[in-house]
């Protein structure tokens, strides 16, 4: 059985070193640094851990969402050929609005995937305005109501009670 541990040992050695040596006579890959980690390390918890500086209010939202939004999401959050983001007037669709435990989840998707076709090209500001826009939208918050990195976290979403996870102990 002791014979067995310096075999794997070596094998090991073996196996990371070929796979260096691999990468760089074929000249495939290329060291990751901190930066470009960073660039995409951006998730946000429930809890508001990692939301960045900067802050927006549904006034400015609508502005951005009529410029950089409403081609893929429709006039108001609704009727666009991409997913609603508040209901019709009586009508109680499911959205992202209405369906998510917590508010820094639409900051997360909207900063990370929007707008279509450039991802990751809206400012924090632009980001927390756009926010509030679609909670505004939603009457989860007030028309005025500023979103930060300190009021985000605060919000109470209408099914946070309602929401089970496939992965409970990350929350």
């Amino acid at each position: 059985m002791s014979m067995h541990k310096p075999l794997a040992a070596l094998v090991l050695a073996l196996s990371l070193g070929c796979g260096a040596a691999f990468a760089q006579s074929t000249g495939l890959g290329k060291p990751v640094s901190e930066a470009d980690i960073a660039l995409w390390d951006i998730s946000i918890g429930p809890d508001g851990k990692g939301l960045p500086a900067g802050s927006g209010t549904s006034t400015q939202g609508a502005a951005i969402y009529a410029q950089k939004c409403e081609v893929c999401h429709g006039k108001g959050g609704f009727g666009g050929p991409n997913a609603a983001l508040t209901s019709a007037s009586g009508r109680t669709d499911r959205t992202m609005a209405n369906y998510v435990p917590h508010a820094t989840t639409i900051f997360d998707f909207t900063r990370r995937a929007m707008p279509w076709p450039q991802p990751k090209t809206l400012t924090n500001d632009e980001t927390y305005a756009l926010t509030a826009y679609i909670l505004s939208l939603n009457k989860i918050i007030g028309e005025n109501d500023a979103m930060n990195k300190q009021t985000l976290p605060k919000v109470r979403m209408p099914n946070r009670d309602g929401f089970v996870s496939k992965y409970p102990e990350k929350h």
